[in-house]
């Protein structure tokens, strides 16, 4: 008996060896893409409802893959977006192997774990939901974790969060408590960013000319989610976006 409990405890140390093992860059990759898009497996939103109720995660992340993405991002939240922590473990059992962005209002440490056990390569941190110690503590257990960050700030005021030097540093288009959201957002802030910064857009991309503007003001990253979802086939959708660049 004690001969399989050391081989038992043996096998978990692997197990924690892959738990915390470094994921596919995020930051990596959209330094080396061309077009930087991160596209966005979202079922539901808290202002316009289901976008697509049926969509799977076994299905339209991979197709993302397929059809040109640099990431992906696949929301979590299940009350307000309808989404799962399983759809990311699907979405990696259907064989996608590129950055895969846990997205979620993460406020706990708990919410790291199941990122990384769900095979997620890099967390969202909002600035809004965390005080700058919160974000500070929580950004280096995801690290410790081997997962990536992506700090999310909306307004000027937020921009101090910058400091910590998150992975990749996200503007989001979108007013957390109107969802209302305006593109300029990004512009206006961009310069106020850190120069070394690998900067993402988020949020109300929905024309290929603005993600051409949004590269020459600095960004390397624009997530779409909404644009593509609501398509018959996001993929295909993505793949018709990315050949306008």
């Amino acid at each position: 008996m004690q001969d399989i409990l050391k081989e038992i405890v043996a096998h978990k140390h692997l197990e924690l060896e892959r738990l915390c093992a470094k994921k596919p860059s995020l930051r990596e990759a959209l330094l080396q893409s061309e077009t930087g898009i991160i596209a966005e497996f979202k079922r539901k939103s808290p202002s316009k409802g289901w976008i697509k109720q049926d969509g799977r995660a076994d299905i339209i992340p991979l197709s993302y893959q397929q059809n040109g993405a640099t990431a992906i991002s696949i929301l979590t939240d299940e009350h307000y977006f309808g989404g799962a922590d399983e759809f990311i473990r699907q979405a990696r059992q259907s064989g996608v192997t590129l950055p895969i962005l846990y997205k979620n209002f993460v406020i706990d440490e708990a919410q790291l774990y199941a990122a990384a056990l769900c095979g997620a390569s890099a967390v969202l941190l909002i600035a809004a939901c965390l005080s700058k110690q919160e974000c500070k503590r929580l950004m280096e257990k995801a690290h410790a974790l081997g997962l990536e960050v992506l700090l999310e700030m909306h307004s000027e005021a937020e921009l101090e969060y910058a400091e910590l030097e998150p992975d990749v540093c996200g503007i989001n288009n979108r007013n957390l408590g109107s969802f209302v959201t305006d593109v300029e957002n990004s512009f206006r802030l961009a310069e106020l960013l850190p120069r070394e910064a690998v900067k993402v857009s988020e949020s109300g991309i929905s024309d290929p000319n603005t993600v051409k503007l949004l590269r020459s003001a600095g960004f390397r990253g624009f997530l779409i989610g909404e644009n593509f979802m609501k398509t018959a086939d996001p993929g295909v959708a993505l793949n018709a976006f990315i050949s306008k660049l």
